[in-house]
């Protein structure tokens, strides 16, 4: 459990990092803020690329930018996005995409589970989890039988 003004933090940052999105194609903006175990909070935007199949989402940019940190268990991220130029009243919350739910779930603390804040404003988040949105999810556990003997 983590306390709501560290919440708050993270939608804060996520919204920062947002203004850094590189989104020519779409023109949607994403940016995420990520909380490791250690407390760290990494930041991300998606990056889009002419050849849509290498476009990273923000999600996944602050998970690559802490995993190659060494921050390899993660607690939190916080996501917004919007059309460019979009208002207050025209936000949408933004969730993670499949991929984006997948990559994380390699990373879960050993406590098992991560919360996924999903903003429209700094002060207008809902809250769910990992779990909730990747039910049945598959990960490294199950891969235990590769080091069997």
């Amino acid at each position: 459990m983590i306390e709501e003004t560290l919440k708050l933090e993270l939608v804060k940052k996520a919204f920062e990092a947002r203004s850094h999105s590189y989104s020519p194609y779409s023109r949607f903006q994403v940016g995420a803020a990520l909380l490791t175990s250690d407390g760290e909070i990494f930041t991300g935007a998606n990056i889009e690329n002419a050849s849509y199949g290498a476009t990273i989402c923000a999600e996944r940019t602050a998970a690559v930018k802490a995993a190659s940190s060494g921050s390899r268990e993660f607690v939190a991220i916080a996501v917004v996005g919007s059309e460019e130029g979009s208002d207050e009243q025209d936000m949408a919350y933004a969730y993670p995409c499949g991929i984006c739910r997948q990559f994380l779930r390699e990373f879960i603390a050993p406590a098992g589970d991560m919360i996924v804040l999903v903003a429209k404003t700094p002060d207008d988040y809902r809250e769910t989890s990992l779990s909730a949105l990747l039910p049945e999810s598959f990960g490294p556990s199950d891969l235990d039988y590769l080091h069997r003997e």
